[in-house]
């Protein structure tokens, strides 16, 4: 017997980003928790996924963003 698991959805590629500032948000327990399963399901972490949605509210209000500085190389 099969199990039908919804498919996720493939992040698009972005650019490297400097990933150093933090936001705090402050949700309700159970939605954060939701939140999270989701997430797990979908191979996903929860940062990567408001990532995304950042730049994809940017973008729908045409605001350009660039990466801060260029990521380092690895030696």
């Amino acid at each position: 017997m099969s199990v039908n698991r919804p498919k996720t959805k493939t992040m698009s590629p972005t650019p490297l980003e400097n990933k150093t500032a933090r936001l705090t948000v402050l949700i309700d327990p159970n939605k954060k928790k939701a939140f999270e399963q989701l997430c797990a399901r979908q191979d996903l972490t929860p940062s990567q996924v408001v990532r995304q949605l950042i730049r994809e509210y940017l973008a729908r209000h045409d605001v350009a963003w660039t990466p801060s500085k260029p990521p380092r190389a690895r030696p």
